[in-house]
């Protein structure tokens, strides 16, 4: 933190009553843009939201500075009790700033995003011609669409109508041009005689699930939207994976695409169907997750406060 110097007594009286903060260090006049004092301190991550929202309280995010770092390994008897004294176990906290930070940076429409959103759906609709698990698989390890997902719940959970706006336009935006483009793609190739209506009409294809959603699709949609919900507010990244390759949304547009372009009507509405399946499906669990996580940690959070 970067603390005005007349503040600076009173962020440390606060810090050294919390039980959850340790290793507290104040660098006197040491910060210059803005002026003020520098001051460091390990707080255990069941107390990090509410020791951040009592800094807030004292405007440090307005005339000084608040920026947070995780701690990897720490050797630490007096960390180690701080983080016993803290309520509940670490890998349950929720930052809710750092959720916060993140739902805002998902919710923006980047030429990164809108990149690995087209070249997953070009890669989804080359699987779904081929009838390849192994690409679609691919695609679903590479679209980038959950995090605007995750940034709906948020905003939603916050009543943050313009953080919604923003990540639906996202997603709408990826979207559509991954869609066009790959239909752009495929008619080419079509033009060019690589590819024809009959590749999609093989028996028994592996990938017929895109097309032709049920119960089964909003149930795993569901699952999906709890895990991933869960791993971004856990800080278990690892698990996204497993997310991404739950849900057929990048699928499903991909097989949009190539059904267009084969005029394949049937498939498309199927598609289409789906995509709209999946993203509910992880919105309404997301959300879910959200409220549970919010109404589990206010009662918990209430023993931080000295």
């Amino acid at each position: 933190m970067i603390v005005p110097a007349e503040r600076t007594g009173e962020v440390s009286s606060m810090l050294t009553d919390c039980v959850a903060v340790t290793n507290i260090v104040v660098l006197p006049g040491a910060a210059h843009r803005p002026a003020g004092d520098v001051v460091f301190c390990d707080v255990a991550r069941e107390a990090a939201s509410e020791l951040l929202e009592r800094l807030q309280e004292l405007g440090l995010d307005q005339d000084g500075s608040i920026a947070v770092e995780n701690v990897d390994v720490s050797l630490s008897e007096t960390a180690a009790a701080a983080q016993e004294a803290a309520p509940g176990y670490g890998d349950d906290a929720v930052v809710w700033e750092e959720i916060a930070q993140r739902a805002s940076d998902d919710a923006r429409l980047t030429w990164v995003f809108l990149a690995f959103i087209v070249i997953a759906t070009q890669i989804a609709g080359i699987g779904v011609l081929l009838d390849s698990p192994i690409l679609i698989v691919g695609a679903m390890v590479l679209g980038p669409e959950f995090g605007p997902v995750a940034a709906v719940c948020f905003g939603l959970l916050r009543r943050d109508l313009s953080l919604v706006g923003a990540a639906v336009r996202t997603l709408a935006a990826g979207f559509a041009l991954a869609i066009v483009i790959t239909f752009a793609a495929a008619t080419v190739s079509r033009w060019w005689g690589w590819i024809d209506p009959s590749w999609l009409d093989a028996v028994d294809r592996e990938l017929e699930f895109i097309v032709k959603p049920d119960k089964w699709s909003f149930i795993v949609a569901l699952l999906a939207g709890a895990a991933g919900v869960l791993s971004i507010t856990g800080g278990k990244s690892s698990a996204l994976v497993g997310v991404f390759i739950s849900v057929t949304t990048i699928p499903a547009a991909g097989s949009v695409a190539v059904a267009v372009a084969l005029t394949r009507w049937d498939e498309v509405t199927g598609s289409l169907a789906q995509l709209a399946v999946n993203l509910a499906g992880m919105v309404l669990a997301g959300l879910a997750t959200l409220l549970i996580q919010r109404v589990a940690w206010r009662n918990r959070e209430l023993g931080v406060r000295p």
